[in-house]
């Protein structure tokens, strides 16, 4: 920790300005308990998560653990698709596109299975709670510290709830107390919708709940004994009050009562039978009973400040490592920041169309870098559609990942906001998708390599969606996935990790990609069937489909990933292998990008109608963001093509659509459309007419569809990062889409660029101030660029170079980067 203060010490002497921190304290606050689920806090350690619902006489913490699904290891494939292929090939060759989108169903596999839930933890207060005074009720989440708090007082005494999960020693823990000796009194038990027991271990002050999730993907309330056996889990909660206070164990009610206690500390480990997408559950050996009786003993003589250090150390060494702070500044007349804030978070929300606050939009990008550390950490499962939170047996779209946009949205930030360790579980789970998808491909398929469709799960579903082709048949999803690998490479410049984990996977996914391309009109390759995922066209013959050949999707994602594995190849010396040959010539046979009558860019090989003009996706724009075949600077036709489509689609749409069109926008260099954006997301959603609304942000900054889905949350954070910083290996832009006029003067400290590069800016007046940058290469050769002017900079490992507006070098100093990001000395 002083090594980790020291560093921050240094980087302020060598750059004073990148030091700013916001004004306002990071913090979620509300004046009130919940009163629905999104109105709860969460926490979350990547495994482990709950919703602090904050009830005065009654608390209630709902419970997550990641590897809780329905389900069981399936065969994902369909022996019967080959024939279905060549039916459908046929008829899209032969111009008719509504009966190929109709025979495409032939080629849907089955459903993904369901994201479960844990449990709660209830916890009920003596009666004198409910005649609390409501002024005194204060409930926030703290990110700085990612703790939850709630605070009240009944007559003179104050209670005080602290919540947190802790990822090193895998636990949530909850401190309850009173200012008032012996005033503390309550009564604490565990329940679950899922098939379950629990009971009170008599003399030692826990609760174990056992339980089982269902075999299928049904409702559990069904015959357990036509239900093959599913996951098992088990829950113990352990509970610790000052001495000289007792615990009563009501063995009848299951409960622990405590009595006049000055103060008591709650603690929750679980575990599971999951051991891997390819292991029954019933055969993996695994005693989630005894395994949480194990973790339970490890922590058994920790104390609450000890539980407390530990849980800081591990979170703070990753959200301290990006700062930002917007203001309007003196160009405006003000700051436009408030002093000493006394509304809620949703009252902010709500007057943010007038006012629109800086530090709401630091604090929303501050919250997505929280919920991504508190979801995703090396070993766990991947960050599903919401993350690890859920309430429901069965919540929206199963709570699975879906490949056509949102699992991947999930880690646009993982790389610029410098939490590049949050991603190893989609790596983790793109290696199981490989396992299954090379069966997938070549079963169904009759192709080498390795795919993944729209959908999957914790078993690794790596076959179509059932259910119509608009939306299941999408054979890119381990494509793009791919995309991540080589990013991971260009941010960090880890050879090791592109030779080890990153270029098998591509490789594979290239043979694939070889395989399903087939020639096509006028010498080109095309991918045939294929769909713009989940957008219809009118067919010429006025019939909608969705079933064509080549959309623009399709063959954005194939040159991105042909791209990186050459470069790849070249990097690791294999540029003569024999599957780098054919990606070569078959790059140069891939259809290039069309413009269409209207001057938008075409989202189909042919200038169709689109059905629904202002669909929710933008997916033939994937070339401009979050890939990189399209670029203002060497396709400016191209862009403005781009531009016209994101007009043409419009503005409306759900939380991720106006989170990737923020970062289209700004890679457009369209700081002012970019603003529009971020806007239009600042809408507080009624979650008792969420159907109301499309996008905006619930009370707890959950973004919505709606319903909640999480990837709005990270699309945002990335979309501002790309706001402020643009990159390849070897640019770096500048501010290239800053609202000058909104974020007059501002501070970014910590983000990451391509090229291993760190980047703290300043600007002033909507005008760059100062640049520091450093690098994590021995010598790095990176060209600054702001505004049209450009210089070369030569870099050296273990230096911070400072630049002024001029991008003149005014000044260097001597640091070694760490693994935190950090510069030590």
């Amino acid at each position: 920790m002083k090594t980790h203060l020291l560093a921050v010490l240094l980087i302020h002497l060598c750059f004073p300005f990148a030091m700013a921190e916001s004004s306002d304290p990071l913090k979620l606050t509300f004046n009130g308990s919940a009163k629905h689920w999104t109105d709860a806090i969460p926490i979350g350690n990547g495994r482990l998560g709950a919703m602090v619902w904050g009830g005065v006489d009654t608390e209630i913490l709902q419970l997550n653990e990641d590897t809780l699904w329905t389900g069981t290891p399936a065969d994902y494939t369909n022996p019967d698709a080959p024939v279905a292929l060549r039916e459908v090939r046929k008829l899209v060759d032969d111009g008719k596109y509504a009966e190929a989108t109709e025979a495409a169903v032939k080629l849907s596999g089955n459903l993904s299975d369901v994201y479960q839930l844990l449990g709660d933890i209830k916890l009920e207060f003596d009666a004198s709670h409910q005649s609390y005074t409501p002024e005194t009720y204060h409930r926030e989440l703290d990110l700085n510290t990612a703790t939850a708090r709630v605070k009240y007082s009944v007559g003179d005494i104050q209670f005080t709830r602290e919540h947190f999960a802790s990822n090193p020693d895998q636990v949530i823990v909850t401190k309850i107390s009173a200012t008032k000796p012996g005033s503390l009194s309550f009564s604490v038990s565990m329940n679950s919708k899922l098939h379950h027991t629990s009971h009170v271990v008599d003399g030692q002050s826990l609760i174990i709940l056992q339980g089982s999730c269902p075999g299928l993907r049904i409702p559990p309330k069904m015959d357990l004994d036509d239900n093959p056996k599913g996951i098992q889990y088990s829950a113990v909660l352990s509970l610790q009050v000052n001495n000289g206070s007792g615990v009563v164990h009501d063995l009848a009610e299951k409960k622990l009562k405590v009595n006049g206690s000055d103060w008591a500390v709650l603690r929750l480990v679980a575990s599971s039978s999951f051991k891997g997408p390819f292991t029954e559950p019933s055969l993996s050996g695994k005693d989630p009973s005894s395994e949480s009786l194990a973790a339970m003993m490890k922590i058994k003589n920790m104390s609450y400040l000890d539980l407390y250090g530990r849980h800081l150390n591990d979170y703070q060494s990753l959200f301290h490592r990006v700062s930002l702070q917007l203001s309007k500044g003196s160009k405006n007349g003000s700051s436009g920041r408030k002093g000493d804030r006394v509304g809620s978070t949703a009252e902010r929300v709500k007057s943010f169309g007038s006012d629109e606050d800086p530090a709401l939009v630091e604090l929303l990008f501050q919250y997505s870098r929280y919920l991504l550390i508190s979801c995703s950490r090396p070993g766990t499962q991947v960050a599903n559609l919401q993350g690890i939170w859920n309430k429901n047996i069965a919540p929206a779209w199963d709570g699975a990942p879906h490949l056509n946009i949102n699992l991947q949205m999930n880690y646009w930030p993982s790389l610029p906001c410098n939490l590049k360790e949050c991603q190893e579980p989609l790596f983790d789970f793109t290696s199981f998708l490989s396992v299954n998808g090379r069966k997938t491909a070549k079963v169904n398929y009759e192709a080498n390599g390795w795919v993944a469709h729209q959908v999957s799960d914790i078993w690794a579903k790596s076959s179509p969606d059932q259910g119509q082709a608009v939306w299941a048949l999408w054979p890119m999803g381990g494509a793009w996935l791919c995309t991540h690998l080589w990013e991971h490479y260009t941010y960090t410049m880890d050879k090791n990790f592109l030779r080890n984990k990153a270029y098998p996977l591509m490789e594979g996914c290239t043979s694939f990609l070889l395989d399903w391309l087939i020639d096509g009109k006028n010498g080109y390759l095309e991918t045939n069937p294929s769909t713009s995922p989940e957008h219809m066209f009118i067919a010429p013959d006025g019939k909608p489909a969705s079933v064509s050949y080549s959309t623009t999707m399709d063959i954005a994602i194939i040159k991105e990933v042909f791209s990186a594995i050459i470069a790849a190849a070249e990097i690791l010396g294999r540029s003569k292998d024999t599957i780098i040959d054919k990606v070569r010539k078959a790059e140069a046979r891939l259809l290039p990008y069309k413009i269409a009558r209207d001057g938008s860019l075409m989202e189909w090989a042919i200038d169709f109608e689109d059905q629904e003009v202002h669909h929710r996706h933008v997916s033939h724009l994937f070339g401009l963001y979050p890939g990189h075949t399209i670029t203002v600077e060497r396709t400016p036709n191209i862009s403005e093509a781009a531009n016209n489509t994101l007009h043409k689609r419009g503005e409306e749409g759900p939380g991720w659509s106006t989170a990737w069109k923020i970062a289209l926008w700004a890679r457009l260099r369209n700081g002012e459309h970019a603003y529009r954006m971020v806007k239009h997301l600042f809408e507080l959603v009624d979650p008792e007419h969420e159907s109301d609304y499309e996008g905006g942000l619930y009370s707890n900054l959950f973004t919505a569809h709606p319903p909640f889905q999480i990837d709005a949350n990270f699309g945002f954070s990335a979309a501002i990062a790309e706001m402020l910083v643009q990159s390849t290996v070897k640019d770096l832009y500048l501010l290239p889409a800053l609202p000058g006029d909104v974020w007059s003067d501002g501070c970014v400290k910590g983000l990451k660029a391509r090229g291993g590069l760190t980047v703290n800016i300043c600007w002033k007046g909507g005008d760059l101030d100062e640049v520091g940058v450093w690098s994590s290469e021995q010598i790095s050769v990176t060209t600054l660029h702001y505004r049209g002017s450009k210089v070369a900079a030569n870099l050296t490992s273990g230096k911070l170079y400072t630049f002024n507006k001029l991008l003149k070098c005014v000044g260097t100093c001597f640091l070694l980067p760490n693994s935190n990001g950090f510069p030590n000395p």
